[in-house]
């Protein structure tokens, strides 16, 4: 008996893709009437009112506001530390994981600072995926179940998510992702990461190269992702799409997230259009990858730490945005002459 195409796991993704909503007009266009009327000159608040904008379309709301903001880390291990790509060991994935539990890492503070929930999804940290130089990341159902559990990191009543990772040796998965994603020498995406040593960067170089070129000639975005990917980049991707199609605007943060967006980007440009990429990373590689999307973070701090440690940053800006625009008067409310008046 033959299987249909329909049965295959990765079909499930791709009608999901076909499914994404496009942004809600009216709520944009009512951001803007309403912000002609606010006590500033127009424009005056510059990137802020777009990002008003930006929330009025992708949450269907004319008022929009932040209530409920998340920030979600996706944990995962690789069988690649193994090579000696990182400056530490894959043991630390956990010890972060339950340093995140314990209330004691950046991305606490930072959500502490923004009042910005926090979830953290441990994937099987105990089972690192296969040595990407060497055999492939995932089988089809694996990975798409993977994404699938990222989906749920949408659930819950969210109408603003962040998304994050940890996972010792990941920004080397990302590379190994971006480079068969957008071509080019697969070492020219190889960064630093956590801060390797030169001969780190070597051995790095070397794997992302050999991972790639094992693929060479898979063109399918997420046989990409299954095959050099990682748990938390499919598991980020599965959150990225859920969201879009629950209608909540999302913040991706520095180069392992914008390598788990980037598959979406190359099944269809348009599944990121309810993006806001948060920063640009100190790994060297991100800015490259943002500028083949066409895409333009909003804040350039020099950070490479991950942890979704941007994004929540970014998530201030952005509630921000949202408060000015619900909270400031109106000329007519404040009793102040509007342009060309008095």
């Amino acid at each position: 008996m033959t299987v249909s195409q329909s049965a295959l796991p990765f079909d499930d993704i791709r009608n999901l893709v076909r499914q994404m909503p496009g942004p809600d007009e009216e709520a944009v266009a009512e951001v803007r009437t309403r912000d002609a009327q606010l006590t500033k000159p127009a424009g005056s608040l510059g990137r802020l009112e777009t990002l008003a904008e930006w929330l009025a379309g992708w949450s269907g709301k004319g008022r929009p506001k932040v209530t409920r903001p998340v920030v979600a880390i996706f944990a995962a291990n690789h069988g690649v530390a193994d090579k000696g790509v990182s400056a530490f060991p894959a043991s630390v994935t956990r010890q972060m994981v339950e340093n995140f539990s314990a209330g004691g890492a950046a991305i606490n503070q930072i959500c502490i600072a923004h009042d910005l929930g926090l979830k953290v999804f441990d994937l099987a940290l105990d089972m690192p995926t296969p040595d990407i130089t060497e055999e492939d990341a995932f089988d089809e159902p694996n990975c798409a179940a993977t994404m699938a559990f990222g989906m749920e990191a949408a659930a819950g009543g969210a109408d603003l998510l962040c998304i994050g990772e940890m996972g010792i040796a990941n920004t080397t998965v990302a590379a190994a992702v971006l480079a068969a994603l957008f071509g080019g020498d697969p070492a020219e995406w190889v960064g630093p990461g956590t801060g390797v040593d030169n001969d780190g960067m070597t051995r790095k170089r070397a794997a992302v190269t050999q991972a790639v070129e094992r693929i060479a000639g898979t063109k399918d975005p997420l046989e990409v992702l299954r095959r050099v990917g990682g748990r938390e980049i499919a598991a980020m991707a599965g959150a990225v799409l859920a969201a879009r199609l629950q209608r909540i605007p999302v913040i991706v943060d520095g180069f392992v997230a914008t390598a788990a967006v980037a598959v979406l980007h190359a099944m269809d440009p348009r599944a990121l259009d309810h993006c806001l990429f948060a920063h640009v990373s100190a790994e060297p590689a991100h800015r490259r990858a943002l500028e083949t999307m066409g895409k333009e973070a909003l804040l350039d701090l020099g950070m490479r730490l991950g942890e979704g440690t941007g994004a929540a940053l970014a998530a201030g800006i952005v509630k921000a945005a949202a408060q000015v625009h619900d909270g400031m008067a109106t000329f007519a409310d404040a009793g102040v002459s509007g342009k060309g008046e008095g």
